[in-house]
């Protein structure tokens, strides 16, 4: 127990950061919509169909971005930097081919890709207008999100709170001029908004690169390192990154399709779930952040060989985990009052979301103790095919079945919709448990 402070200091110091980076890059949309609220419901809606499908993409962003960092701090527990340089390459082309096809679906049927969350034409509208100017923002994005997730492989994190920091101030000054034609500019709306995140993002890239580049000395990343990609190692990598990012894919297409059937429900559906949707996603920041800080520790762990080590760590994490979860969903629950009057919406809107986040409150415990456990832990050891497994059977075979089955042919209320949309984020605690403390979930995966 004398390694106790010592673990507790290293864990807080990547998290609290991680923690941190989250809730100000989601305050953003945050801040978005409010605006967007202010300005049109008709708006915020179509912007958040866009923004469903770009939940997706980040996703797979996500994934892409996690493998690297379940490889490469492996490879800094044995303090070998060359092969996390060539892991790093293989995945920013894999991050920038997703991108560019992203950018080619939503240059090629805008109307389409928005038509697949509403059947209201004037909201279509507004997302489409939306989506011709944000589909430039994928690219950067992409380069963004594996560039962090190769620092954070080091446990360099302070970066991406600092830029968070920087795209949300950028961000929100452009929208608040541009969104109501603010200081004699033109009134835009969700063209506005879509201005600001573009130049946020292209900002947020610029800044990253020129720190690496400059004050980066843990790998030394240079331009060439993205030259020479490993076939060695990249078959390594996408065969264990593959049914990653797959899944997370369809974790985006899950979460997307609460959308889609909430937003045939009815006309306050969409609206009110992405209100609620946004402020729990900031919310679910502790949760993320643990994950990723979990992953970081535990991969890293793994590569010195102490395999009692990696075991204890275990252990004393999830104790963590329950109490990050408590918290968070108190803090959900007594936070959604304030942030909801902040929005213009109407009373019928108003009165669904307060009720979506009474019960994403008690999901968020079960969350914040399940997804560091499987994402950081079993995941972040070398197992992602169990997390895979699960999430396979748990969101294909019965949440979205039993949700589809509640909305259209039981004609359940929105509110029985949603807690049957996140029954998943409590009922797999259990296998987190169980795979955790008598599971095989340690895998060595450097070479």
């Amino acid at each position: 127990m004398k390694k106790e402070p010592s673990f507790l200091k290293h864990f807080f110091q990547i998290y609290i950061a991680l923690v941190l980076q989250n809730v100000i890059t989601l305050s953003v949309n945050l801040a978005d919509n409010m605006m967007l609220g202010a300005y049109s419901e008709t708006a915020l809606s179509g912007v958040a169909a866009v923004n469903q499908i770009q939940f997706v993409f980040q996703q797979v962003l996500f994934a892409l971005g996690d493998g690297l960092v379940i490889f490469c701090s492996q490879y800094w527990g044995k303090k070998q930097t060359e092969p996390m340089k060539r892991i790093a390459a293989i995945a920013m082309y894999a991050g920038v081919f997703a991108a560019v096809v992203l950018l080619v679906l939503a240059s090629c049927v805008p109307h389409g890709i928005v038509g697949l969350f509403t059947t209201e034409e004037a909201i279509i509208q507004e997302g489409v207008s939306y989506i011709r100017i944000i589909r430039f923002s994928y690219l950067f994005f992409a380069v963004t999100v594996i560039l962090l997730a190769t620092l954070r492989s080091v446990e360099v994190v302070k970066i991406a709170f600092y830029l968070s920091v920087l795209t949300f101030f950028v961000n929100c000054g452009i929208n608040y001029v541009l969104i109501y034609g603010r200081f004699g500019a033109p009134r835009l709306g969700v063209e506005g908004a879509a201005i600001g995140t573009l130049t946020a993002r292209i900002l947020e890239t610029a800044v990253l690169v020129f720190y690496i580049a400059v004050r980066e000395k843990e790998l030394k990343l240079r331009l060439r390192d993205y030259g020479r990609p490993d076939p060695v190692l990249a078959k390594d990598y996408f065969k264990l990154t593959t049914p990653m990012v797959a899944v997370q894919g369809l974790w985006g297409v899950n979460t997307a399709l609460q959308t889609v059937i909430l937003g045939h429900m009815t006309a306050a559906a969409i609206a009110a779930n992405s209100v609620a949707s946004t402020l729990f996603l900031v919310v679910k920041s502790m949760a993320v952040g643990a994950a990723s800080a979990t992953a970081v520790i535990i991969g890293k762990a793994i590569g010195t060989g102490d395999i009692g080590r990696v075991k204890e760590y275990a252990r004393r994490l999830q104790r963590i985990f329950l109490v990050i979860g408590i918290t968070g969903g108190i803090l959900l629950f007594f936070l959604r009052i304030p942030v909801l009057g902040l929005y213009e919406l109407s009373a019928a809107t108003k009165a669904m979301a307060n009720q979506f986040l009474i019960i994403l409150s008690v999901v968020f415990v079960g969350m914040s103790y399940q997804m560091p456990t499987n994402n950081g832990i079993i995941r972040g050891g070398g197992n992602a095919m169990f997390v895979v497994k699960m999430d396979l059977i748990s969101i294909w075979c019965i949440v979205i079945p039993v949700s589809l089955l509640m909305a259209f042919v039981v004609k359940a209320s929105p509110v029985v919709v949603v807690c049957c949309l996140n029954a998943d984020q409590i009922f797999k605690c259990v296998p987190a448990f169980l795979e955790s403390h008598y599971g095989n979930w340690i895998r060595k995966l450097t070479r």
